[in-house]
């Protein structure tokens, strides 16, 4: 899964960013409006968590423009302000979701799986396939009942594969969602790390390489 946290509160910002990642999110950071647009203008990003109170472009700007651009990426407004009418105003602009400071950072993250489930088409709280079972929030896979120990990559690598119920991934895919926008698109970080995710996986081997095309969970 890939977040983009806005707030221009640098210290706080660069703390989710880091709890996020922990809990094997890609994650970049924009600490304004303005930054944050031209992320959001090259990035596909599946959740963004945006204060509302931002300098140079609002809040409420960035969530107006994403959601008129028609684009799939759910938001979440993390905002100090409490009170019923401005939850609401922020639910009107199109926010799927609403946080107060300050906020329980397991509550975050729960709200962030939440939202990602909602991506079109939508995917269920744990994901099972081929013997796999993976559930991200609370980070575990197991293959036919015995855990599976991954890195925080691995995990993000499997999770996207096991999203695509089958389906073929490519690597460009996988390093747009597992990896942050500082990644060198030209090194062999997602074939490595699809070696580890087989590897720690087993026999006999799920994950398949579609020549050409990218990657797939039988």
């Amino acid at each position: 899964m890939r977040v983009l946290v806005v707030e221009d509160e640098r210290l706080l910002a660069d703390a989710i960013g880091a709890g996020l990642r922990n809990h094997a999110m890609a994650v970049d950071v924009a600490y304004d409006g303005d930054a944050a647009l031209e992320r959001l203008a090259v990035n596909d990003y599946d959740v963004v968590v945006l204060d509302r109170d931002l300098p140079v472009v609002s809040g409420d700007q960035v969530c107006t423009t994403l959601v008129e651009s028609g684009s799939d990426t759910r938001i979440l407004m993390l905002t100090a302000a409490a009170a019923v009418p401005a939850r609401v105003a922020g639910l009107g602009l199109g926010a799927d979701d609403y946080l107060t400071k300050p906020f329980d950072f397991a509550d975050l993250i729960a709200r962030i799986h939440a939202l990602n489930r909602r991506a079109r088409p939508a995917t269920p709280p744990v994901l099972e396939r081929a013997g796999i079972r993976l559930d991200p929030h609370r980070r575990a896979v197991t293959r036919d009942g015995a855990p599976v120990s991954l890195s925080r990559k691995e995990f993000a690598v499997l999770h996207e594969l096991m999203r695509a119920a089958g389906g073929v991934v490519s690597a460009e895919q996988l390093l747009e969602k597992a990896w942050d926008e500082h990644t060198d698109p030209f090194t062999g970080v997602v074939r490595f790390t699809i070696m580890m995710v087989r590897r720690k996986l087993g026999d006999p081997p799920v994950v398949d390489t579609v020549p050409g095309a990218g990657y797939r969970i039988r």
